[in-house]
């Protein structure tokens, strides 16, 4: 059955957020993602031939060919789902993981679904669906989940928490309660893996623990540093206490670094993607070292897939470079050598 649409909509609120996103400062104010503390010692003599240096890792037990991931953003209009198809040519093309934004706009209107088909653009690289995990306490169940999976043709679903986000929403949903077992249910009824993502707020340990135990198959830390979702949602809402209210919570969250090593040391054997600020094949290579399975790029990446592909597959290229660079640097001749370095120094 079909859901009741917010006022404004879900489609306009997805049109209306990568506006702001790459028009407005929308950056974490006074919080870094604290990659900066973090430094590569140097090798002068990386006995490597540079281009033998190999990128490929697993992801969920699939051979990827890069450990970079293009992180849940878009999709649900005519315009975001163009978005959605550039990255996913560009991702296919480049050997990177794609996530879709929330397909909750497809799922209340089945007429949107196409811009979140990305399969036919993307048909061998790991793509993961994704929708809010609150949802399930407004409605949402097992079949709405099932949906989402197939209209994204996914490998798996990300349901991401917002928390923060959803009380400066004007239409927000703000009941959290509950949904460690809404969790457990869902991955014990859907057969592809399921994870669970912030939004850039970051997870934590325990947190991390917590969702895993639930069944939940990785964590996307999403980490602060980059983009602030309070500050977003400050640009579109008419209410002026929450408006200034979302000015405290600029340096709101864990930064992605923090977030990254911290779930790696609690819960050492799980599936963990760092994102949350990224910006260069530096910040992966960090990330990667740090304990995270793959690298996740966001708003990083978006202003290209608005302008054209071949201008986002310059930033993807670039991004690989720059990761093979890091490599090289330190000796490293595949992932496995540079999840294992000891050359990452705490400033």
């Amino acid at each position: 059955m079909d859901k009741p649409i917010d006022e404004p909509s879900t489609v306009d609120r997805k049109s209306e957020h990568v506006r702001l996103a790459l028009e407005e400062q929308v950056a974490g104010e006074g919080i870094t993602t604290g990659f900066e503390m973090y430094r590569f010692r140097h090798s002068a003599l990386p006995e490597l031939d540079f281009n033998e240096i190999r990128l490929d890792t697993t992801f969920l037990g699939r051979t990827v060919r890069t450990p970079l991931l293009i992180s849940s953003m878009t999709g649900g209009s005519r315009e975001t789902g163009r978005i959605n198809e550039r990255l996913a040519i560009a991702a296919e093309h480049c050997g990177w993981a794609m996530g879709v934004g929330s397909i909750r706009a497809a799922v209340e209107r089945k007429e949107l679904a196409y811009t979140f088909d990305v399969r036919k653009f993307a048909p061998t690289i790991p793509v993961i669906a994704n929708l809010g995990l609150v949802q399930f306490n407004y409605g949402f169940g097992i079949e709405d989940a099932r949906a989402a999976i197939e209209i994204a043709g996914a490998d798996a679903l990300v349901l991401h928490l917002n928390g923060i986000q959803e009380i400066f929403q004007p239409e927000g949903n703000t009941d959290f309660s509950g949904l460690l077992s809404r969790l457990e249910q869902l991955c014990s009824q859907l057969t592809v893996p399921v994870g669970v993502k912030e939004v850039g707020w970051g997870i934590d340990g325990e947190t991390a623990q917590k969702l895993l135990s639930a069944g939940a198959s990785f964590i996307d830390v999403a980490g602060a540093g980059g983009t602030s979702w309070s500050q977003v949602e400050k640009f579109r809402n008419n209410d002026e206490i929450r408006r200034q209210a979302a000015e405290a919570f600029a340096d709101w969250g864990i930064p992605t670094a923090e977030c990254i090593k911290e779930v790696r040391a609690v819960v050492p054997h799980s599936t963990v993607i760092g994102s949350g600020g990224l910006r260069t094949g530096v910040d992966a290579a960090k990330a990667l070292v740090l304990g995270a399975n793959l690298a996740g790029y966001g708003r990083a990446v978006l202003g290209a897939a608005v302008d054209s592909v071949e201008k986002l597959e310059a930033v993807l290229e670039r991004v690989k470079l720059e990761l093979r660079i890091a490599m090289f640097g330190i000796g490293a001749a595949d992932i496995d050598a540079l999840r294992t370095t000891n050359r990452l120094l705490r400033l």
